[in-house]
């Protein structure tokens, strides 16, 4: 099949295309890189000809709350646009956990805004919802630092490797549309907080974790399973200690 993948030169969309290749397929990568741009539109109709499936794992480059709202919106209406003039027969989505439980601004309610314009779009879909990944765990932690201490709330946390959601991102691409979601995470469910403290420890990182069940994540007051599945969930198998190496 011919499967464009917009994002497709990022962390999750180069492993994807990567696996699609792998498996036969004429996996296209398209991202600005490329000359396509989904917000502005430019180079979509040329890169959608002739592709049955397209996969969108693109990502804002500001999460800022109008800017996030902005990229989502724009770029999913126009990416499905294109789709319906091309004739694709499948899209798939990278979305998040838990962004319909719990949407409002910010990351999380943007992503509920793409889904829903999918569901209420023409094209057949499927919607692949994956917890946090472990590359970004880092860049949570930076982003919760306060003088120096790490302020985590104490909720269900289950990321995942970012190769296994790329997995799963595939492999539904390759079956029939969904017509609904799937949600994927890592294999072991701990308490954020203690995540963290783990992860620090692991990085030889001196901060100390402080749990603060009024912390914030990406702007969301995070109720106990907001981050982690509560449908069909596929597991991974890749730990967090496997991930690092140790």
């Amino acid at each position: 099949m011919r499967i464009v993948v917009i994002g497709g030169t990022g962390m999750i969309g180069s492993k994807v295309v990567t696996k699609l290749g792998e498996r036969g397929h004429e996996a296209v990568p398209a991202s600005p890189n490329t000359g396509v741009n989904t917000l502005t539109g430019e180079g979509l109709d040329a890169a959608l000809a002739g592709a049955q499936v397209v996969i969108d794992v693109s990502n804002s480059p500001s999460f800022e709350d109008a800017a996030v709202l902005e990229f989502f919106e724009t770029s999913t209406r126009n990416l499905l646009a294109a789709e319906a003039a091309a004739g694709v027969g499948h899209h798939v989505a990278l979305s998040v956990v838990g962004a319909r439980r719990q949407p409002g601004k910010g990351y999380f309610g943007a992503k509920a805004v793409q889904e829903e314009l999918i569901e209420k779009s023409s094209i057949p879909f499927s919607i692949v919802r994956a917890t946090q990944f472990f590359e970004f765990a880092r860049g949570i932690a930076d982003g919760a630092t306060q003088d120096g201490t790490v302020r985590i709330a104490p909720v269900q946390f289950q990321p995942i490797a970012g190769e296994e959601v790329a997995t799963a991102v595939s492999r539904v691409a390759e079956g029939t549309p969904l017509n609904g979601g799937l949600e994927v995470a890592g294999p072991e469910r701990v308490l954020m907080d203690d995540f963290f403290r783990d992860a620090l420890a692991a990085w030889n990182d001196p901060r100390q974790v402080v749990t603060d069940p009024e912390a914030r994540y990406f702007g969301l007051h995070l109720d106990q399973d907001t981050l982690v599945p509560v449908e069909d969930t596929i597991r991974g198998e890749i730990t967090y200690n496997d991930w690092l190496g140790k």
